[in-house]
């Protein structure tokens, strides 16, 4: 066919033509030059196309434990978390839910639990309020929470100030928090009436707030050194 191309074998070379024999116990013996042929070979052959599914047939397959995110009909598996990873996820969660379930505000979800956006994104942490509410479903939110949380890892560094800030800014989450307990670092973005974000907060100390969970807010320094929770909500009062 005109256009197309025809991937074919490399030609076999002598060592392949040559039958392999069998050894005094019965079983094949390949020779050294026969081996390195049959890698050549092999190396030589086209990897096999990644096997696209779509988010249905994701979400049919993957269990509530499972640590994965659906990326163009890829299924893309995430590393275990850290130790540091933990404690600031952990730390956020004791504090935002008792906050947020205080005052009616909406509802607060920990990894492992799928946003559908763009593609199927599984974030650290997300707030969906109140008015949102017939977003949350089952097994996902379908649209934007408002408020999500990612907690930068060395092997997701990349992916979280760069493609999944570009689809949070377009799918309309008006706030995103990228925290680097590798660092110390964290950023808070709110979207501006442009729908583009803006740095809001950044650095290693001081206090942030929230623009979408009223009142609430935090010193970055806790992230990286968290204090007794029960001390956190008094601050916060909380209780």
């Amino acid at each position: 066919m005109i256009g197309s191309v025809v991937r074919t074998m490399p030609e076999p070379k002598e060592a392949l033509t040559r039958p392999a024999r069998a050894n005094s116990r019965g079983s094949l013996s390949i020779s050294p030059e026969l081996r390195a042929q049959l890698l050549e070979v092999l190396l030589a052959a086209p990897p096999a196309a990644p096997v696209k599914i779509s988010y249905e047939e994701f979400l049919d397959r993957a269990d509530e434990d499972t640590l994965a995110e659906w990326v163009n009909g890829e299924v893309i598996m995430t590393s275990p978390a850290s130790k540091k990873h933990q404690n600031v996820a952990d730390f956020l969660t004791s504090v935002l839910r008792p906050y947020v379930e205080q005052r009616e505000a909406g509802v607060v979800l920990s990894a492992p639990f799928q946003v559908k956006l763009e593609q199927g994104r599984e974030p650290d942490l997300i707030f969906v309020a109140q008015a949102h509410l017939d977003r949350l479903l089952e097994n996902r939110v379908e649209g934007a929470p408002d408020l999500v949380v990612e907690i930068v890892s060395p092997e997701s560094v990349g992916r979280d100030r760069g493609e999944k800030f570009n689809e949070y800014e377009r799918g309309g989450v008006p706030e995103y928090w990228l925290i680097d307990p590798q660092v110390r670092w964290a950023a808070i973005y709110n979207r501006d009436a442009g729908g583009r974000y803006q740095l809001s907060f950044t650095g290693t100390d001081g206090v942030f707030r929230s623009q979408v969970i009223a009142g609430f807010w935090l010193r970055a320094e806790w992230l990286w050194q968290p204090p007794p929770v029960v001390q956190v909500l008094r601050e916060l009062k909380v209780i």
